[in-house]
């Protein structure tokens, strides 16, 4: 199966990390699993283009950002956990119906079935 890497995402990664957060409170890494996961394998995506969509979508005000408990019991340095607020999954409702518009209009015009 043939990946989907960098121009293709363009313009989908923050729906994406929309997404991802619906299913709850995550890390980085744990939202780029997610994503790896729910993209069956033919989804890869790198840390560096995570984090500044990760950045933009919290100054938007789409995700919340808040470091992780100092005390909570783990190796390794803290990590920042990101949660969608109200404002994100607004906007996470609005690109999926964008989404299924611009599939029903491309699919049609190169005779895909729906």
């Amino acid at each position: 199966m043939a990946t989907i890497t960098g121009d293709a995402l363009r313009g989908h990664l923050e729906t994406l990390v929309l997404s991802a957060l619906r299913r709850g409170d995550a890390h980085g890494f744990e939202i780029l699993r997610r994503l790896e996961e729910a993209g069956s394998g033919a989804l890869k995506l790198k840390e560096g283009s995570l984090y500044p969509a990760l950045y933009r979508l919290e100054a938007a005000g789409m995700v919340k950002g808040k470091w992780e408990d100092s005390a909570t019991p783990r190796r390794g340095p803290r990590r920042r956990i990101y949660r969608l607020s109200q404002k994100g999954q607004r906007r996470f409702d609005e690109a999926r119906r964008e989404f299924q518009l611009f599939t029903t209009v491309i699919g049609g015009i190169l005779g895909a079935s729906a």
